[in-house]
Parts: structure tokens; sequence; C-alpha cells
């Protein structure tokens, strides 16, 4: 007779399988080594957009004040300036909100992979908007891409996800109604 294997014996003693998160996988239940190499390729991930996002909307915006008088382009850099300052700001705060807003409701480990599953349908629709969108935005891209910046970096730095505080609580829960039954 073939062993059982580990996750069944699990469910045999009254525990429940940890449940896979996107981008985390399983690692986020225990928080070694492996969790924080994926937390690190997540901030570099959107460190790397983040710079493309920036080059993207400086080269794009200097296309557009090209042909502009001197003092003219002087003018709209200083007030983009200033408007990509307070973006960044709002991005931050736009994205610490609603983290906040998640740890009060975290998703379980179902909708976080719903939630997952839906963004990478809607993705090629919003990008073929993206596009059409930059062109009309392109005096104002660097504020655009500042409030990005300010939002990527909150995301990255945030003690945990979410969707982590939503898998600990489904997962406390499962235990407690296997022990209880």
């Amino acid at each position: 007779m073939a062993s059982r294997a580990s996750s069944e014996m699990g469910a045999a003693q009254g525990h429940t399988e940890i449940p896979s998160l996107p981008r985390l996988g399983t690692t986020w239940y225990e928080r070694g080594t492996r969790y924080w190499l994926r937390r690190a390729r997540i901030a570099l991930g959107l460190l790397v957009a983040s710079a493309i996002l920036a080059f993207f909307a400086l080269s794009l915006y200097g296309g557009f004040t090209s042909q502009w008088s001197p003092p003219a382009r002087t003018a709209a850099d200083w007030v983009q300036a200033a408007g990509s300052c307070v973006a960044v700001v709002w991005g931050w705060l736009k994205q610490r909100r609603d983290h906040r807003a998640g740890l009060l409701e975290p998703p379980t480990p179902a909708d976080s992979l719903a939630a997952m599953s839906a963004h990478k349908t809607r993705t090629p629709g919003l990008s073929v908007t993206g596009r059409g969108l930059a062109l009309v935005l392109a005096p104002i891209m660097p504020v655009v891409a500042a409030w990005c910046v300010g939002w990527f970096l909150a995301y990255a730095t945030v003690r945990e996800y979410p969707s982590e505080v939503g898998a600990r609580r489904w997962l406390t829960a499962q235990n407690g109604q296997i022990r209880t039954s």
C-alpha cells in the first residue's frame, strides 16, 4: 500500500493545506528567505516599471514641448515639477488608504485568485486604451508617472499584503472548524 501524501496526513490530523497566493505562493505562511526573495522580486519589478514609465513620460512630454518658446517651456517644466511632487505624495496616500481598507476587509485566498484571473483578462483591453490615453495626457504625463511611482513605492514597502492577512484569517477559521467538528 502506498504511503499517504503529507497534505493528506495534515487533513487527517485536523490541519488545512496552506493556500497559495498570487505572486507569493505558499511562502507567505512562514515568511522565510523564499518569501523575502519573492517580495524583492516584486519590488524590483515595480522599480523597473517605474523607470520605464518615467522615461516614457519624460520623452513624451519633451516631444510635446520641444516646439515651445524657452520661457514657456521653462514655466511648463516648473509646473510639471511642482505637480509631480504633489502627485508622488498623492499616489503614496492613495495606495496606503487602499491598503488600510484592504486590511480591514481582507480577501480570502479564493478571492485573491479570482481577482488575479479577472485582472489578466482585463489587461489586453486596458493596454490598448492606455495607448490612446497616453497621447491625450502627453502634456501632463510626468505628473501621471509621478503618481504611479508614489503608488508603486507605497505598494512595495507595506509590511504585509491584504491577501496574506485574508489567507491567515481563512486558515485560522478552517483549522478552528476542523477541530470543533
